[in-house]
């Protein structure tokens, strides 16, 4: 609804109205997608590339944004004031990017990206792929306390009140099985055209102009009709992203990482 339908609906109007420019957020997780979400948001980017013709287009793929809303650090946070154990998945990988960060990779997305440009934060000393684990043990030594690990959820429920009572925190680490979740981020693949000499800390790939109209105008009638009809279920979705997103891998294991977080 939002991020393939309601994109299309905007770059209309946009395109009706000879707008000079069209910006919106791509993420990370739409190269090559493990999900459902990621692999809508890189149906999103295709529509966009199609609408290029009508109105110059670009966007911006871009990493965790640290402390926002439902974001690992937020989740880490709610969970200091609750008194609950910290938990994290040992073999996951991911970027961080300030609120700051992030607003400015959009701007200069909007204001000095070239038509069909996805701009990316490049990997730096400041920003680099570190595992899920690592920052919840830094961050409780950050707020004072002492990570104690525990071998399970059961032994780190049990031992909060004792734990915290001495400045220290029982977490509990475990190795990834949900749905959606790739081990390690990334924000272009092999065979993209990327320029990474434009700007000192920011990447762009240079994202051709989608042709296959045809497909896409199948997809969007298909996801109306399911839309219309008022119920559908992921194995209506999967094989009809598909059509437009062949690399999408996803794997339903029937748990997401934010219950487990």
């Amino acid at each position: 609804e939002i991020n393939v339908l309601g994109t299309i609906k905007t770059i209309d109007l946009a395109s009706v109205a000879k707008s000079r420019k069209y910006f919106s957020v791509s993420t990370d997780k739409a190269a090559a997608p493990a999900s459902l979400m990621g692999a809508s948001k890189r149906v999103m980017e295709l529509a966009l590339m199609q609408n290029s013709v009508e109105v110059p287009v670009s966007t911006a793929r871009f990493a965790n944004v640290a402390f926002s809303d439902g974001s690992l650090l937020y989740g880490f946070k709610q969970r200091l004031r609750n008194k609950q154990p910290i938990s994290a998945p040992v073999d996951i990988q991911r970027y961080f990017v300030t609120q700051r960060e992030a607003g400015e990779l959009c701007l200069m997305s909007c204001l000095l990206g070239r038509s069909r440009d996805i701009f990316f934060p490049k990997e730096s000393d400041q920003m680099r792929l570190t595992y899920l684990h690592e920052v919840a043990l830094s961050f409780l030594e950050t707020h004072g306390y002492e990570p104690v690990l525990c071998e399970n959820e059961q032994e780190a429920r049990a031992r909060v009140n004792d734990l915290i009572a001495r400045r220290k925190w029982p977490c509990y680490f475990f190795a990834s099985d949900t749905s959606g979740e790739k081990p390690f981020e990334e924000f272009f693949l092999p065979g993209d055209n990327i320029d990474l000499a434009r700007f000192q800390s920011i990447g762009v790939i240079q994202h051709p102009e989608f042709a296959d109209k045809a497909s896409l105008d199948f997809f969007v009638e298909r996801l109306e009709e399911l839309r219309h009809r008022g119920r559908w279920s992921k194995s209506d979705i999967i094989p009809l992203l598909h059509t437009l997103v062949p690399e999408l891998h996803h794997i339903d294991t029937g748990k997401n990482l934010d219950n487990r977080m």
